[in-house]
C-alpha cells in the first residue's frame, strides 16, 4: 500500500510542465482573452499574475445578459537591489501607457509592476522589458523572488557596494535556468533567434538548483545594514544582516524563517519574524543562500501550500535541527551569530549628499502608485526629471524612488518640476503618510476581501487631523494596511497593522516597530473601516500621556500589552 503523502495539485502541475512550459505557447496563439487556470499558475514563474477587474464582475449588457469577467495580467519586473538605469525606468513608464492601464507601481520588494496588460499584448510587453536588459523571470512563483538590498547610492562606500554586489550575485544564481522563458516570450518568429537576458547566459534546461518542481513556495531574501534596516530584513525567509567593524564588512548575521502570510481558516498558520541562526564571512554569502534554498527545496511542505513557507519548516523542526541540516548542505560548521543587530532605519527620503560631490533625492510615492490625475501628475514629473537630468534610478522597499547622481545646481530644477506637477516635497508630507504602505487589494487582487490601497490615503487624511490635535503630528511610526491576511504590505511587524478580515472590516494590530524585528499583537478584531481612526485615537492619547522618554508608539504598545491598552480606553470611555 502506497503511504507516501499526497502532493498538492500545483506540485503535480509543476512536475508535468516540462520546466514551466505547460501549454503557455499554445494558449498564447488562441483568441481567448484569458489563460486556463492551470496555465495561470505556471505564468507566475514567468513573472505575471492573471487577474480580473472585480469592480466589473456582474455586469450586464443592454438586454440584461450577464457579461463575463474582464481579464488582464499584472506583469512584474524583477529588479535586484532596486537598481535601474534612467532608460530602463523610462521604458516601464512608456509600457504602462502603451500596453497597461496607464499606471506603474513600485512594490515593497523593489520591483515594478505593470497592471492591466491584456493577453494579446503580454508577449510584446515581455519582449520590450528584456530589450532594456530587464526580466520578469522569477519575479513571482515558487522560486527566489526579488532580492532586496539598501538602494541608497552613497559613493565611495565599500560596504554598500559589497551588499549590492552580493544581492545581484544571489539573484542571478537563483534565477530559473529553463529555456522555456526565452522560447515562449523572446524567440524571434522570423529567425528563431532568442534573446537570453533572464535565466542565465546558456539557458540550461535542467534546473541544477530547483529541480523540475522548483520550491514548495515562494522564497524571499533581503540584505540590510544594522544601522539601516530599510529592507525590513526580519520579514524575509532569508536575511543577511551586514556586520561592519571599523568601516569594513566583516560578515553577515544569517536570519531565517521570516514571513507575513496567514490563512485565518488554518490555525497552524502564522506571521513570523526571522530568527538569528549564524554568522558567515562575506565571501560565503552565496554558498549559504544556496544551502538554505536547497534545504527548503528538499524538506519544505509540498502537501499543504498554506504551510509551505520556510518559517513552517523551522517551526516544525526547531532552529537547531534546521541549522544542522543547513550545515550539511553548506559543507561546513556555522558560527554563532555576531552580537550586532538592527538598530536604525532610514527611508532615504529628501536630499542627501552621495559622498562624491553629487546628490540624490528620495521621493515618497504614496503606496508606490505612479499615475497622472487632475492636479497630481507624478508620472509626468518623473519623465521630465529623467529626460532633463538623466539620473540613475533606485527603488526602495518602502515603495519610493531615489534619483541619484544629481549636481547641486540641479536641485532647484528638480524641485520645480515636482511642484509644477502637484507633487509634494519631502518636508510637505506628514510622518504618518511617509511611513505608510498598502497592498493593491481591490479591484484586481483575487485574494483581497476588502479595500486597501484605494482607501488608505483617505484614512490618513483623517488620522493626520487627530495627530495634529493631540500634538503628535511629528511622531514617526509605521502604518501598514492590507486587504487580506496574506500580509503583502508587511502589516504584522509595523507599529500599526490594519489587516482586512472581511468586507469593510479589519483586524487592528499594534506593538510592532519601525525596526521590523518584532511582531505586533491583535488589539481589536472586526473593526469597521470608519471606526479605525476612532479606535486608534485613544491609544495615541494614552501614548502621549504615559510614554517614556524616547519611546516610540510601537514600543509603548508592546510594553503595555493588549489588556492594559483596552482597560485604559474603557476607563476613559466610562469617565
Amino acid at each position: 500500500m502506497d503511504e507516501s503523502p499526497k502532493l498538492s495539485a500545483i506540485e503535480g502541475l509543476k512536475a508535468s510542465s516540462n520546466y514551466l512550459r505547460g501549454t503557455i505557447a499554445e494558449e498564447l496563439a488562441n483568441r481567448s482573452d484569458a489563460f486556463e487556470d492551470e496555465t495561470s499558475q505556471l505564468l507566475k514563474h514567468h513573472g505575471m499574475y492573471q487577474q480580473d477587474d472585480r469592480d466589473l464582475r456582474g455586469r450586464t449588457d443592454a438586454a440584461g445578459n450577464k457579461l463575463g469577467k474582464v481579464y488582464s495580467l499584472m506583469v512584474r519586473v524583477k529588479i535586484p537591489g532596486g537598481v535601474l538605469t534612467c532608460d530602463q525606468f523610462l521604458t516601464q513608464l512608456a509600457l504602462c501607457d502603451a500596453l497597461g492601464n496607464t499606471t506603474l507601481r513600485i512594490t515593497n520588494r523593489q520591483d515594478l509592476q505593470l497592471h492591466g496588460v491584456v493577453k494579446k499584448n503580454v508577449q510584446e510587453v515581455i519582449r520590450r522589458i528584456n530589450e532594456v536588459q530587464l526580466t520578469t523571470l522569477g519575479a513571482c512563483g515558487d522560486v527566489e523572488r526579488n532580492v532586496l538590498c539598501c538602494p541608497a547610492p552613497y559613493r565611495n562606500d565599500p560596504v554598500r557596494a559589497a551588499l549590492q554586489e552580493t544581492a545581484h550575485a544571489i539573484s542571478s544564481h537563483l534565477l530559473p535556468r529553463t529555456t522555456a522563458y526565452h522560447e515562449i516570450w523572446l524567440k524571434d518568429s522570423a529567425t528563431g533567434d532568442e534573446q537570453l537576458v533572464g535565466g542565465g547566459a546558456e539557458g540550461h534546461e535542467i534546473e541544477p538548483i530547483y529541480g523540475k518542481t522548483y520550491l514548495p513556495r515562494k522564497f524571499k531574501t533581503a540584505l540590510a545594514l544594522c544601522d539601516d534596516n530599510c529592507t525590513d530584513v526580519y520579514a524575509n525567509d532569508l536575511g543577511l544582516l551586514a556586520v561592519v567593524e571599523g568601516g569594513r564588512l566583516v560578515g553577515y548575521n544569517v536570519l531565517v524563517g521570516g514571513g507575513m502570510g496567514v490563512t485565518p481558516s488554518n490555525k497552524r498558520t502564522f506571521p513570523a519574524v526571522a530568527q538569528r541562526m549564524a554568522f558567515i564571512p562575506p565571501e560565503q554569502a552565496l554558498d549559504l543562500a544556496v544551502a538554505v534554498v536547497q534545504v527548503q527545496r528538499d524538506f519544505g511542505n509540498r502537501q499543504d501550500r498554506k504551510r509551505a513557507r520556510l518559517k513552517y519548516l523551522i517551526a516544525d523542526w526547531g532552529l537547531d535541527r534546521f541549522r544542522a541540516k543547513v550545515e550539511e548542505y553548506y559543507g561546513r560548521r556555522l558560527a554563532d551569530p555576531h552580537p550586532d543587530d538592527v538598530r536604525a532605519f532610514d527611508d532615504h527620503i529628501g536630499w542627501h549628499e552621495q559622498g562624491d560631490g553629487r546628490w540624490f533625492y528620495g521621493l515618497n510615492v504614496e503606496n508606490g502608485r505612479l499615475l497622472d490625475r487632475d492636479g497630481f501628475t507624478v508620472k509626468s514629473a518623473l519623465r521630465e526629471i529623467c529626460r532633463a537630468y538623466r539620473p540613475r534610478i533606485r527603488l526602495t522597499a518602502q515603495q519610493s524612488i531615489l534619483f541619484a547622481d544629481l549636481r547641486a545646481e540641479d536641485r532647484p530644477g528638480v524641485e520645480a518640476i515636482l511642484r509644477q506637477h502637484g507633487v509634494k516635497l519631502d518636508h510637505e508630507i506628514s510622518p504618518v503618510r511617509r511611513w505608510s504602505m498598502a497592498c493593491v487589494a481591490l479591484p484586481t487582487c483575487p485574494l483581497a476581501v476588502t479595500e486597501s490601497e484605494r482607501v488608505l490615503p483617505g484614512l490618513i487624511d483623517r488620522l493626520e487631523v487627530e495627530l495634529e490635535r493631540l500634538g503628535l503630528a511629528g511622531e514617526k511610526f509605521t502604518l501598514r494596511m492590507t486587504g487580506c491576511p496574506n500580509g503583502c504590505a508587511r502589516p504584522y511587524n509595523g507599529d500599526v497593522g490594519l489587516v482586512g478580515k472581511t468586507a469593510g472590516k479589519y483586524t487592528v494590530y499594534v506593538g510592532g516597530r519601525l525596526l521590523g524585528d518584532r511582531l505586533g499583537f491583535v488589539y481589536k478584531d472586526l473593526v469597521k473601516f470608519d471606526d479605525i481612526v476612532p479606535t486608534l485615537v485613544p491609544l495615541l492619547a494614552y501614548f502621549k500621556e504615559s510614554r517614556r522618554d524616547g519611546e516610540t508608539f510601537g514600543d509603548f504598545c508592546h510594553r503595555k500589552g493588549a489588556a492594559d491598552l483596552l482597560a485604559w480606553v474603557q476607563r476613559q470611555q466610562a469617565s
